[in-house]
């Protein structure tokens, strides 16, 4: 389900109704992992062995010697090269010398200099109060393979086990892989044709010469190569053949997702659908229910029992909680064993769903059978088998404490499950709630009569608009024939109780705040 609105754009993925993976993404967020850019070095770091690179963002990004890659010598030969030729031909990569590997213990001022351009790749997105950090190695990411130039390898990812498949495919795109290039082959490769993957591997070829072409005219810092747009992006490293629906509320956005569909998988585009429905898309599917009941810092699952779930600036720390499952059972064991079960099916959608990197600690119940431990150390592993993201979970100590590390690549996905209130605005008084209803009629009025707006929509909280839309003759009804016969009354369960928000056909915000409410 993809929600797009003028301020961001949100992804939700569901399986068998669940929400499993949430991205939210600003519309004027430009900095995303994959992205190429022509940097500029601003400040070496000879403490940290590091680079200060200037690509435009408001914090220098971040770049370590051992992020330049072992070929760092052979791609700026080759980008002198063509930055210095007069014609501005473009040299093909194939014919490029491949240079001595660069030391892994090296110096970063042996390598770069204050003022020197290059181009880097954003390998993770600004965090907190850190700028992006950055690789000189670069990589194109297509469904099926990832190619690096300036190398000669083929790597298969470990996630295909058939030693036999693993052998054909390298096989197969050793066949047909150009000269000085390297390619990793993803999980999704897994029984593809040879027709299927040389038709992505040209691809790939063909958008980084387009690409390189550009780099002669450009002058750092400026964005060279811009990442496929982020719901594409996760169409692409999770589509396949079990995928029933992808709804989408934007028309620009449903065209790219058919078309991309369309190209990567033909048999399957009709499953893309675009949501014409008034209500929000998230309301719509029972999304905006699970955000609100996923992202808090206690989250409720099977049989009562509980996760309390707290963030520290160097891990996570998860918390499990048997909540009433304990009271009158006499087996303490059993119990413990069954609720640390299902809290590991619900921290593996966590992690997953809330984007979680770095170290994460869970705090499982206590269980005396060693057993038991092993049971669960397996069930979390087969848990998370399902998640994209580099993982290393660690057996449970004595303690029943689990050790997990996660990639990270962007923030972590924080949303606000508890709201300010929007009539009193923390002064703890408000108007009398039976009055709600006019104070809103005459914001209608002022906007029909006064601003001279005749088409709009008020979105107000599920139980307001019930109480608006209830009775033979409503409170809807009355105010579409007083007012405009173009009002719409939309429930958003987004908005708390007495809050409200009226929007243009445009769907941008029509400001009716009183002043007395603002304060």
């Amino acid at each position: 389900m993809i929600d797009v609105n003028k301020k961001e754009v949100s992804i939700a993925v569901l399986e068998d109704k669940n929400l499993v993976e949430l991205q939210k993404e600003a519309q004027s967020d430009a900095f995303a992992v994959g992205n190429i850019y022509l940097g500029r070095v601003k400040k070496l770091l000879p403490g940290l062995n590091a680079a200060f690179i200037d690509i435009g963002y408001k914090k220098e990004a971040f770049l370590h010697y051992q992020d330049l890659g072992a070929n760092f010598k052979t791609q700026q030969t080759y980008f002198k090269q063509l930055l210095n030729d007069p014609k501005k031909r473009i040299p093909p990569i194939s014919k490029a010398k491949i240079l001595p590997d660069i030391e892994k213990e090296g110096s970063i001022g042996d390598i770069l200099a204050v003022g020197q351009e290059f181009l880097v790749q954003i390998a993770k997105e600004p965090m907190s109060t850190k700028g992006p950090r950055l690789t000189a190695e670069l990589s194109l990411a297509g469904r099926f393979l990832v190619l690096i130039p300036f190398a000669d390898k083929i790597s298969v990812s470990t996630k295909i086990k058939s030693n036999e498949e693993r052998a054909r495919l390298r096989q197969l795109l050793q066949s047909v892989k150009p000269k000085n290039f390297s390619i990793i082959v993803r999980t999704s490769a897994e029984g593809k044709k040879v027709a299927e993957l040389d038709r992505e591997l040209k691809t790939l070829l063909k958008r980084l010469e387009d690409n390189v072409a550009k780099v002669p005219k450009l002058k750092a810092p400026v964005i060279v190569y811009e990442e496929t747009a982020r719901t594409v992006a996760i169409l692409r490293d999770i589509f396949n053949a079990s995928f029933e629906r992808i709804y989408v509320n934007d028309k620009d956005v449903y065209n790219s997702l058919f078309d991309y569909v369309s190209l990567i998988a033909p048999e399957q585009k009709e499953i893309v659908k675009l949501y014409k429905d008034e209500s929000p898309i998230f309301d719509k599917f029972g999304i905006t229910k699970q955000i609100k009941s996923s992202f808090g810092r206690t989250v409720t699952y099977k049989g009562g029992a509980y996760l309390i779930i707290e963030h520290t600036e160097a891990m996570h720390v998860i918390d499990v909680n048997s909540g009433n499952r304990t009271k009158g059972s006499t087996e303490q064991e059993k119990t413990a064993f069954e609720v640390n079960i299902a809290a590991a099916d619900e921290i593996a959608r966590q992690l997953r769903l809330r984007d979680m990197g770095g170290i994460i600690v869970v705090d499982f119940i206590d269980m005396l059978d060693t057993s038991n431990r092993q049971k669960l150390f397996e069930h979390v592993n087969k848990a998370m088998s399902h998640d994209r993201a580099k993982h290393n979970i660690l057996p449970l100590s004595k303690f029943c404490l689990m050790q997990i590390t996660r990639q990270r690549v962007r923030p972590i996905l924080e949303v606000q499950t508890s709201e300010d209130c929007p009539s009193c605005f923390g002064t703890g008084k408000i108007k009398s709630s039976i009055l709600f209803t006019d104070s809103l009629e005459r914001k209608i009025d002022c906007l029909v009569n006064k601003h001279h707006v005749k088409k709009f929509s008020l979105h107000v909280h599920p139980y307001v608009a019930a109480y608006i839309d209830k009775g033979i003759y409503p409170l809807r009804l009355k105010w579409k024939i007083k007012y405009s016969r173009n009002l719409k009354i939309i429930p958003n369960q987004n908005l708390a109780f007495l809050e409200y928000k009226f929007y243009d056909p445009g769907q941008n915000e029509l400001d009716m705040q009183d002043e007395r409410e603002i304060k």
